[in-house]
């Protein structure tokens, strides 16, 4: 099979073991590999998940304090959850667009298995505690921008790593704080993960602002002036404060992307 058929062979895989080997594998050969012109027709329900965790409206998804162990796991759930869903996304932008480059694939490839590293990290200190992925319930936010921006590449890169998955730049020094405050050793545990995924998280929506600006520059758009379009367009969520200034100017943008967030900010 040639890269876009394993990138979409892994995306509808539902084991959350087997997804994570397949991604990390995929990206050790990605470079070896053939690189079709066609996206390969999906011949599953995408993206391949298991059973659990229930997925309900974010509103029923209950906030507990990680000073409790239940609350603990909780909270490492809700984040193995983003993990998992960021290995789908980057699987499938792998996948499915076509007419760019062999290096746009490529990085995505290697997000999605730095994504699947993030989630073992996570699932492991997870069953530490005595509880595994699938739990706990969760919401399903991060794919349904997926499904909006499938048809849209340019829309894609720009809603989904450069704002869904940039707020966990923002969020990240926030819950390790609430972490640290817990004390316990599985809490610093988690901060010690956390950090991990930060530092990654900075590359993984830095391919996102790169690709976007590509794009754009492609297509002759504007990529400050575009970028509010589209969230109009898509029905993006509006970002609140704080924001992770040094992070987000690490991982690409502007001081006019950073100003306009600012002017922004839901009432």
């Amino acid at each position: 099979m040639d890269l876009r058929q394993r990138a979409l062979q892994a995306l509808c895989t539902a084991s959350p073991t087997d997804k994570v080997a397949q991604a990390t594998a995929l990206y050790a050969e990605a470079a070896r590999l053939p690189l079709s012109a066609a996206a390969p027709v999906p011949d599953c329900v995408l993206p391949g998940r298991p059973v659990l965790p229930r997925l309900v409206h974010p509103a029923r998804v209950p906030r507990r304090s990680p000073a409790r162990p239940e609350g603990l796991a909780a909270l490492l759930h809700a984040i193995a959850h983003i993990e998992f869903n960021a290995i789908n996304l980057a699987l499938d932008a792998a996948w499915r667009f076509e007419g760019m480059p062999a290096a746009f694939h490529l990085d995505w490839l290697r997000v999605a298995a730095e994504e699947a590293y993030h989630f073992t990290l996570l699932a492991e200190h997870l069953r530490s505690l005595g509880h595994d992925y699938g739990d706990f319930d969760a919401h399903d936010g991060l794919w349904g921008m997926c499904e909006k921006t499938a048809g849209d590449v340019v829309a894609r890169m720009a809603l989904v790593p450069r704002t869904l998955e940039a707020r966990g730049l923002d969020a990240t020094p926030q819950i390790q704080d609430k972490l640290r405050q817990a004390g316990s050793p599985a809490a610093l545990r988690a901060v010690e993960i956390l950090d991990v995924i930060l530092r990654d998280e900075v590359g993984h929506v830095a391919v996102g602002n790169r690709w976007y600006r590509w794009l754009c520059e492609r297509e002759g758009l504007d990529p400050v002036a575009h970028y509010p379009l589209l969230v109009e367009r898509h029905c993006a969520p509006r970002l609140h404060p704080p924001f992770n200034r040094t992070a987000r100017l690490q991982a690409g943008f502007s001081e006019e992307e950073l100003a306009w967030l600012v002017r922004n900010v839901p009432g």
